[in-house]
């Protein structure tokens, strides 16, 4: 197993969060409940908090922010550039009411003296006539960035690589430009099965339609489109790497969850590779 476990991502001691304050929000679109934000100066650095879905009548009921953990240990094993998370089980306080949960913390992931654009609007502001999004990409020299972004959307089946999920930072003084690291996953794996009686009945395979800037709906047409030369070199994904991408996970999320979704990553997994053994 690759020496990884000691990642201390995961905080399971209790922490008092109730200070933040959660009315600076924005909600999902195309969900049902909002995705709650808030961030607070640690040390001169922006640390960035989420929940996972909450509504005012159930309080907070999904897992994404489990799934933010889960990526990241994912990327961590296959050597792509991502945000880094933190999991926290963190008392906080909505609307005056109190819940215990396990939300998401990231840091900042700008150097001093760089700005943000959403990769739609640099496209709308820079594209030729005709550009596609991904010729638009290769030009700028991304194309190792977008194809290994579209493999991990086929692993974990992304539903929400929209246009703004996709960031460029540029350095205000030499103007020069980079990809941001991958971030928000949480709307992925089984991400919409909460009821635990439901997780045996998952096609793990199946080509669910996805939100895609880079392509069609389908995340499994993405890869496809890809030639063979294309697909982005990765660290090889074992079996026994399992242990590091759920370490200390199973207290907050079931096992039957934690093996749906571990069959989920190692068959599309396997489908990747079939793909680059091809002939």
């Amino acid at each position: 197993m690759k020496n990884y476990i000691n990642d201390n991502k995961v905080m399971n001691e209790r922490i008092d969060l109730t200070f933040l304050d959660w009315d600076k929000i924005r909600s999902s679109s195309g969900t049902a409940g909002s995705f709650l934000k808030s961030y607070m100066m640690y040390k001169n650095k922006k640390v960035y908090f989420k929940l996972s879905d909450y509504n005012y009548v159930d309080g907070i009921v999904g897992h994404e922010c489990v799934n933010e953990i889960i990526v990241d240990r994912l990327l961590t094993v296959l050597g792509i550039d991502h945000l880094n998370y933190y999991l926290i089980n963190s008392d906080i306080k909505i609307e005056n009411k109190l819940y215990n949960t396990y939300l998401c913390a990231s840091l900042d992931y700008k150097n001093k003296g760089e700005s943000k654009i959403a990769l739609e609007t640099y496209y709308e502001l820079n594209k030729l006539n005709n550009e596609t999004i991904l010729d638009f990409c290769k030009r700028l020299g991304f194309s190792e960035y977008v194809n290994q972004m579209i493999l991990v959307d086929y692993l974990i089946l992304n539903r929400d690589r929209h246009g703004a999920n996709i960031e460029i930072l540029i350095n205000n003084k030499t103007m020069e430009k980079r990809f941001a690291p991958l971030f928000d996953h949480g709307l992925s794996l089984i991400c919409r099965v909460l009821d635990e009686s439901l997780i045996d009945k998952v096609d793990v395979l199946e080509d669910k339609r996805t939100n895609s800037f880079l392509g069609s709906a389908s995340t499994y047409e993405n890869l496809l489109k890809l030639s063979k030369d294309e697909l982005p070199k990765v660290n090889k994904l074992e079996k026994n790497d399992k242990e590091y991408i759920f370490y200390d996970l199973e207290k907050v999320i079931s096992k039957k969850r934690i093996d749906k979704i571990w069959e989920m990553i190692w068959k599309r997994w396997c489908v990747y590779e079939d793909l680059c053994n091809k002939e």
